[in-house]
């Protein structure tokens, strides 16, 4: 079991950022980052998750149209914009991913829908490791929503194969502009144990 500190890092201290510090995120951070998602498991290690690190003005440029007005400054002043987002045809890679029995990938090949719900699935679940691992490596993460999904789409993946699931601000958090910590649901509001 992960210690407090671990714990805070993790859960208990961790906040989403609305502003970042000037501090550059190296690549090499990016790929150490990378190296720790990739474990995380998803069904038939199918591993659907595709990220655009968007770490210069130029390639934010691009973004910026797509984004809700309340989004633009945050995205500004952050080191990096990831592009979370899902590959339709990760069962081409089934020879890599699942050697021991790649053709129980055919399915995903013959039906797109079920492709199509299997990659939303599991790269949300790859996303959800995103932001643990981005802050056990001490960054902070600013998840976002508010954009134009058709617009991304379009400028970042106009073939189709990918698809945008959401964005989420990478780099040292600004902790004068965050919000006061919101409640959450008591264990009785959320769960039932049958």
């Amino acid at each position: 079991m992960l210690d407090k500190a671990g714990m805070d890092a993790l859960f208990h201290g961790a906040r989403s950022h609305n502003g970042f510090l000037d501090r550059p995120v190296p690549e090499a951070l990016l790929r150490d980052l990378y190296d720790l998602v990739k474990w995380g498991p998803t069904s038939a290690n199918c591993s659907p998750q595709r990220i655009l690190f968007l770490a210069t003005p130029e390639a934010k440029a691009r973004l910026l149209p797509a984004l809700s007005p309340g989004n633009v400054a945050k995205t500004t002043s952050a080191p990096v914009t990831c592009i979370l987002a899902y590959d339709r045809r990760f069962h081409e890679h089934a020879e890599a991913l699942f050697p021991h029995n790649p053709g129980l990938y055919s399915s995903f090949a013959r039906d797109e829908r079920h492709a199509e719900t299997t990659a939303f699935r599991n790269a949300t679940l790859q996303a959800g490791y995103f932001i643990l691992a981005a802050r056990a490596l001490g960054l902070d993460c600013g998840p976002m929503s508010g954009f134009d999904e058709a617009l991304v789409n379009q400028t970042f993946f106009p073939d189709g194969r990918c698809r945008v699931n959401f964005l989420c601000n990478l780099g040292q958090g600004d902790s004068a502009r965050l919000f006061g910590r919101l409640p959450r649901l008591a264990f009785e509001q959320a769960c039932s144990v049958l």
